[in-house]
């Protein structure tokens, strides 16, 4: 099949509400067609799916608990391994993760790393000129090296914005598109089979996916993309990243939906420990201390049923920054400095991953993976966490790399310590005690930025997005009520 194909016509089209630089080298008459194509065919599901993540929230807040599913024991239980990955994948020892920015790709390609993540969900803001000039790189990496790289530049992995997320500045019946088919539709359809053709891809992360049924209707998309830009199914393969409570306990019913395209799965502590927060948001005893050590509790078991799944199932574990503990537990890469992170990893292991090693397993009740951490909060945690808190907003705001996914976490403890008031330095936290505490961030940042810079830095609305936040009822990710004040200032 052609890429030039245009689909036959249908009573919406995309309509594209900005110009930005390298629109027309991203957005053609083509690649728009096969974007509509997916958001006609797959958006109705999608907006399901957000329905059915709402029900589930509201099930929690009534007391419900997470569980292991019922109706899928069968496949948790069963003896079934996912498809084979290609070759290149079978070596993740080390990992970096950044943003789509021209120089920050330039550097990752040539760090040293076997993989990077190049993530448009928490890494890259979310303005429609940042989101295109992003597509743009790739169309120059799909075509040759970047600048600069070496004689081995690292594996590029796409993690698109997750499925949550809209795309406002294009859109077809009277709505934004969604984020996550947007992206992953640009991508494929440009550099999917040259990817291909080359065994550099086209391979995904999917970021923060809530059940099996998301992963269902992931795997959906990719065969009917497959389909049409003319792919071997199968071609496409993903790294699930575990983000989210829920999730961890659908690992086994996750690698099922996607075990023709699945090559690995990945740990977020940051946002998985924030999803653990939003989904136990009425429950005062589940409440998380300043610091919550990954070795401990939720974090350990969640990092410890990951191994567990995916060795049995036949794909990768990739790991999170703690190299040294996380190859003893069994992980098969991690992401933070790649020197490091390699030298780790070629000293304690053997091959390329673990993915043959036997390991002692045990059985991971439901409640160990809601299990708290116990500790105390201090007045330097809180004001860490509110400067956190602005200051990756207030760069995503200005379009500038950012960590939303620390954004989102600080905000989530904020909010929680308030809610069932904690004690922070032994005083109960109140609603005045944190305004005040936000209000001497705000002087600070005035202070040490001038009246111009702090205006021109986006720190006011970002104070302000975090003020609303904490005060409310329950935040949504912190990119969802920010991404309207980044269309106006865009």
């Amino acid at each position: 099949m052609s890429l030039d194909f245009i689909p036959i016509a249908t009573a919406q089209r995309l309509v594209v509400l900005r110009q930005v630089p390298g629109q027309d080298r991203v957005l053609t008459p083509a690649a728009l067609g096969f974007l509509t194509e997916l958001q006609t065919r797959f958006g109705h599901k999608l907006h399901a799916l957000m329905v059915a993540r709402d029900r589930r929230q509201e099930r929690f807040d009534r007391g419900e608990m997470p569980d292991y599913l019922a109706d899928t024991t069968d496949t948790r239980k069963g003896i079934w391994t996912a498809a084979p990955m290609p070759p290149v994948l079978l070596d993740r020892r080390a990992e970096i993760v950044g943003p789509l920015a021209r120089d920050a790709m330039e550097a990752a390609l040539g760090s040293g790393a076997r993989v990077f993540v190049a993530d448009q969900e928490d890494r890259t803001s979310h303005s429609f000129t940042a989101v295109i000039a992003g597509h743009a790189n790739l169309l120059d990496h799909r075509d040759g090296p970047l600048d600069q790289v070496g004689p081995e530049p690292a594996l590029l992995i796409l993690r698109p914005r997750a499925l949550h997320g809209t795309e406002a500045n294009v859109m077809i019946g009277g709505h934004g598109m969604s984020a996550a088919l947007f992206d992953f539709g640009l991508d494929i359809f440009h550099n999917g089979r040259a990817l291909a053709a080359t065994g550099r891809g086209p391979f995904y992360e999917l970021a923060k996916l809530e059940s099996h049924r998301e992963a269902r209707f992931w795997n959906e998309v990719f065969l009917f993309a497959e389909d049409r830009v003319g792919l071997a199914h199968g071609t496409i393969k993903a790294t699930v990243c575990i983000e989210s409570l829920n999730a961890a306990y659908e690992m086994d019913e996750i690698v099922w939906e996607l075990r023709d395209h699945i090559a690995a799965m990945s740990l977020n502590r940051a946002n998985y420990t924030a999803s653990y927060i939003r989904a136990m948001r009425r429950h005062a005893d589940r409440t998380l201390p300043g610091n919550t050590p990954h070795d401990r509790a939720f974090l350990a078991t969640c990092a410890a049923r990951l191994v567990k799944v995916c060795h049995r199932r036949g794909i990768l574990a990739i790991g999170e920054g703690e190299p040294e503990h996380e190859v003893r537990i069994g992980f098969d890469g991690s992401r933070g400095d790649p020197v490091m992170t390699m030298a780790v990893f070629a000293e304690e292991m053997t091959g390329p991953n673990q993915m043959r090693v036997p390991r002692q397993g045990w059985r991971i009740e439901p409640e160990m993976l809601i299990q708290p951490h116990k500790g105390d909060a201090t007045q330097a945690m809180l004001e860490a966490e509110i400067a956190i808190a602005i200051a990756e907003v207030a760069a995503w705001l200005s379009g500038r790399p950012a960590r939303m996914d620390l954004a989102d976490l600080a905000r989530m403890r904020i909010w929680q310590w308030r809610q069932h008031g904690a004690e922070v330095d032994g005083m109960r936290l109140t609603t005045d005690r944190l305004a005040e505490a936000i209000q001497a961030e705000v002087v600070e940042l005035l202070a040490t930025h001038g009246a111009h810079g702090f205006h021109r830095g986006h720190f006011a609305p970002a104070a302000r997005l975090l003020h609303e936040a904490v005060m409310g009822t329950a935040p949504e990710p912190a990119a969802i009520p920010a991404y309207p004040v980044l269309n106006a200032v865009d």
